[in-house]
């Protein structure tokens, strides 16, 4: 039978990331600690949630990819992406794109958290094509907008 699992630490989720074949950095900034870790060459911070009972440990956290906005933003990139999407959101925090994924922890089983790591790196791989397309898109409708007519 699969035990329940009710928490992570910082060390189990090193090592579920590390097993699947990610290489892990711990960071530690104003006392709060983060994973530091890539896909694809795309970087993501793995931010925990919620402490658990147990010292050290949290019942959630959180996968978060920033990517910095360089020039505009097309037109309502993160609506159409949240309105087409699941599991995963997009919002833009100041300078930066960001898509954030939530794991909630308690009471599943390790194949669910390694399930969840598979959806993730899925999703990043979808963002950055999307990014691309809708990207080229938005140019294709500016430049007919601007386009004589004839």
């Amino acid at each position: 039978m699969n035990e329940l699992i009710s928490s992570v630490t910082t060390q189990s989720l090193t090592e579920l990331l590390q097993e699947a074949g990610y290489r892990v950095n711990q960071t530690e900034q104003n006392g709060v600690v983060q994973l530091l870790s890539a896909s694809q060459g795309i970087g993501f911070a793995v931010r925990f949630g919620n402490p658990a009972v147990e010292q050290g440990s949290y019942v959630d956290f959180t996968y978060s990819c920033a990517l910095r906005i360089q020039g505009e933003l097309p037109e309502g990139l993160a609506q159409v992406w949240n309105a087409s999407r699941r599991f995963a959101r997009l919002s833009v925090q100041g300078e930066f794109l960001l898509m954030e994924m939530d794991v909630v922890v308690a009471g599943v089983g390790a194949t669910h958290l390694r399930s969840q790591l598979e959806l993730w790196d899925r999703l990043l791989q979808e963002f950055i094509v999307y990014l691309r397309e809708y990207s080229q898109q938005a140019a294709q409708l500016q430049a007919e907008a601007e386009a004589p007519v004839l």
